[in-house]
């Protein structure tokens, strides 16, 4: 898979080591949750760059892990499509996320904003920045829409759906995200800051899954 890259595509001036990522919850005896929404993305974002990516090899070096706790699992794969795959053990789990506004705003045209890649600097500078009472930041877009969180999709509850801003906000098509939009859990709307503030909402990623969260 791969070839050359999409027509207005990111390849043309990306950063030599940039990587495509993908996180990725691991349990034994069940292997990678929503790993075809996993492999749909980075074939995607391969597309995007231009990366002559093996999947069928990225299937099998998840294959070979193994181990008696659920893991984190990061595959990364570089402009040479060459894959590589780390493991961690998992977060510890919260069972609510306090959140505040970042500062600065994220622009809803930005191409990197398509893939999940390592081009994500101000997002990690961001979140190795957030105040001790903080679990995530929210970014907002030039038009004040909400965006999503530094590591995290943002879904409001109302009208018992849940409701995620469209990727024209600027928004990483994320693959937790795209489980919900296709089995009708969830539908996209434009949110403001004022529906997290005073409404019910969740954050969301294919590790940590959905995750109640409040406005502090």
């Amino acid at each position: 898979m791969g070839g050359s890259a999409e027509q207005g595509g990111l390849r043309d001036g990306a950063p030599a080591d940039v990587r495509l990522i993908e996180t990725m919850l691991w349990a034994p005896g069940e292997g990678v949750a929503l790993i075809l929404h996993h492999l749909a993305r980075l074939e995607a974002g391969c597309r995007k760059l231009g990366i002559d990516c093996d999947l069928w090899r990225v299937e099998q070096m998840i294959e070979t892990v193994s181990a008696a706790e659920p893991l984190r699992l990061r595959l990364t794969v570089g402009l040479d499509g060459g894959p590589e795959l780390t493991t961690a053990p998992l977060p510890k789990a919260k069972a609510l996320w306090r959140v505040g506004l970042a500062e600065g705003r994220v622009a809803s045209d930005d191409p990197w904003r398509q893939v999940k890649s390592t081009e994500r600097h101000f997002y990690d500078r961001v979140r190795a920045e957030l105040p001790a009472a903080w679990d995530e930041a929210i970014f907002l877009n030039e038009r004040n829409e909400v965006v999503e969180g530094t590591i995290t999709n943002v879904f409001l509850w109302r009208d018992n759906l849940l409701w995620t801003p469209p990727l024209r906000c600027g928004a990483l098509p994320g693959v937790l995200r795209a489980k919900l939009l296709a089995t009708g859990r969830a539908r996209e709307a434009v949110l403001r800051w004022s529906d997290l503030a005073e409404g019910r909402f969740f954050l969301g990623n294919a590790l940590r899954g959905l995750v109640p969260a409040e406005v502090i």
